[in-house]
């Protein structure tokens, strides 16, 4: 079995790694790991939860460690919460290396942004319209990136992202290092691929519209205007500390995090109208267990990273398969397990026939208590 050792990684990083008790690679990071220190291209898909953030992480920084080497590297997300929480990632596993990370995103000052890129970036964690505009005041040159990254492809797909992602590419030096990693491979991400990457090694470790192992699925059959009541029957569970509950819309989630508040449940939201400061704070509330639910939109279902997560609720019946197994893949990462749940009106019946048949199982029913005598 192979270990982080077996790499050939550099001192500082084989310390860190020590530090953060990580010893043995996951798939996905044991067969896209060595290709990438020899400088291949990778194209990766594997699910969320699988260790994406170091299988490109430590080849990256592990080239910034090499004296005769001068560039920059670009890792390209498709939301904030993962700018961040990519940003922190390659900070821990860079260990006492000084390869510095800089992470760029809307809905913070641009100033400070502009001051952390003056003092010197090796990697620069980003989402595409916030470079694109230190791009195009100058801020920032992408003349010396040597390797791309560009994580959640697929996602960057679904939120309209590919032209930016595309001018972004084209003031890059053609001469370069690409890792290209998504959960799922639809046909324009694969086109994109084949326009960015030269050869690559192909690392496919997951089946489209798998879950992952570790999670428990139940489905409960509800009327719309009872999925709250039954979100807090749910709750009375002492067992469930932590639970992330995902809405289709902003308002929904607004309603739903208050009538648990008035319920006397702790719940704080997430979504793309909080300010970055208040889907920050909110989050890392959550972490620090001061609020019990976090409410989401699927914004965010792809830059959570929540240790110990022990509920996913669809309070709300996704519109795409590939949602559905991303949301619930908030729980039972890194070989843990954990729960999910779906609430599922008579309306949204034909989404959960469509999750079913990608995944190619019945889900199981769990049975509704009787929410009348409550």
């Amino acid at each position: 079995m192979a270990t982080f050792a077996d790499f050939g990684l550099r001192p500082q990083l084989v310390r860190a790694l020590q530090k953060l008790q990580f010893t043995e690679p996951t798939p996905v990071q044991t067969a896209s790991i060595p290709p990438a220190l020899q400088g291949r291209d990778v194209m990766a898909s594997a699910m969320t939860g699988s260790g994406k953030t170091a299988a490109f992480g430590l080849p990256i920084l592990n080239s910034h460690l090499d004296p005769a080497r001068k560039h920059r590297s670009l890792v390209l997300v498709p939301t904030r919460e993962l700018a961040a929480q990519i940003a922190s990632h390659l900070k821990a596993l860079s260990g006492d290396s000084g390869v510095r990370v800089v992470a760029i995103y809307g809905g913070v000052g641009f100033g400070s942004q502009r001051h952390e890129l003056k003092r010197g970036a090796d990697i620069i964690v980003a989402t595409p319209g916030r470079l694109l505009d230190h791009l195009t005041q100058k801020t920032v040159s992408l003349e010396a990136v040597t390797c791309l990254v560009l994580d959640e492809a697929d996602r960057m797909l679904d939120m309209g992202f590919l032209p930016a992602v595309r001018r972004i590419v084209k003031a890059l030096p053609h001469k370069r290092q690409t890792l290209f990693f998504s959960a799922t491979i639809p046909a324009e991400i694969m086109k994109l691929a084949k326009e960015m990457l030269n050869d690559p090694v192909r690392v496919d470790l997951s089946p489209p519209a798998k879950t992952a192992s570790g999670v428990t699925q139940t489905i409960y059959a509800i009327d719309q205007n009872q999925k709250t009541d039954l979100l807090v029957e749910l709750l009375k569970d002492n067992a469930i500390y932590s639970a992330l509950a995902f809405t289709r819309t902003k308002a929904r989630a607004n309603r739903l995090a208050d009538a648990l508040a008035k319920r006397n449940i702790s719940a704080e939201r997430i979504h793309g109208n909080r300010s970055q400061a208040q889907r920050t704070r909110a989050l890392d509330a959550f972490k620090r267990g001061k609020y019990r639910v976090l409410v989401a939109t699927d914004l965010a279902a792809r830059g959570i990273d929540i240790v110990d997560l022990d509920l996913v609720v669809n309070y709300d019946v996704p519109l795409a398969p590939d949602d559905y197994v991303h949301r619930i893949g908030r729980t039972a990462r890194a070989k843990a397990t954990g729960d999910a749940v779906t609430f599922v009106s008579r309306e949204e019946r034909p989404q959960l026939a469509q999750i079913e048949r990608a995944l190619g199982t019945k889900l199981d029913r769990g049975e509704v208590p009787d929410l009348r005598r409550r």
